[in-house]
């Protein structure tokens, strides 16, 4: 998988959400949108400080994130 340089996390912005360029929007809000049916054309005019590269990367960020697997702990 390539570098995603856009998915930004810091715990002052947003809780510390996986967040588009440290903007206070989060890729939750921008793969909602699209799982809701909003066309890219329709997020950049919701957020017209995102780029469409930003929707992308957002979406490969959470294709990704469903792709890991978790290891379950075992009680100590």
């Amino acid at each position: 998988m390539r570098e995603l340089t856009r998915i930004t996390a810091d715990p002052e912005v947003m809780g510390g959400k996986p967040c588009i360029r440290g903007l206070r929007v989060t890729v939750g809000t921008v793969v909602g949108l699209v799982a809701s049916g909003h066309s890219a054309a329709e997020i950049l005019q919701l957020y017209p400080y995102l780029e469409e590269d930003d929707i992308r990367e957002a979406l490969a960020y959470a294709a990704w994130r469903a792709e890991e697997i978790e290891i379950p702990l075992n009680p100590s």
